[in-house]
């Protein structure tokens, strides 16, 4: 058994298995549909090199790991190293098109109509700490 092959997982991933890891099936994805995705990544050691993403851009990163039990594609956008949305989805091409609208600019907002299982994370603001 390949390494790609043991750190993917067969019986869920076989598509990755065969293009080498997740990086690699999304590079070849993007180009098969035409998507401008930025620069990928992926670790350069362990498991991870198969089983983890990132697409660079101006603005921010999209980070996609695979889910350990059944076929999923866990994606967040960050900026400034900051998770601001995240969704799942099954299909790979659906996670090169949320990459690619990202990189030419929509909102969150606008994302997150687009692509119904992505979901913007709200932050709360520091508490403001009360004189008394």
């Amino acid at each position: 058994m390949s390494e790609a092959s043991t750190a993917l997982g067969v019986r869920l991933y076989p598509d990755l298995v065969e293009r080498g890891g997740l990086a690699p099936a999304l590079i070849e994805t993007a180009a098969r549909h035409g998507l401008d995705v930025g620069r990928v990544t992926a670790p350069e050691q362990g498991r991870a090199r198969f089983t983890c993403a990132e697409l660079h851009s101006d603005e921010g990163v999209v980070c996609v790991g695979l889910g350990s039990q059944a076929r999923y594609f866990m994606i967040d956008l960050r900026v400034s190293g900051e998770v601001l949305a995240r969704g799942d989805v099954m299909d790979l091409v659906q996670v090169a098109q949320v990459a690619a609208a990202w990189r030419s600019g929509l909102t969150f907002a606008e994302l997150t109509a687009r692509f119904p299982f992505m979901e913007e994370i709200k932050h709360r603001p520091a508490p403001v700490a009360q004189v008394s």
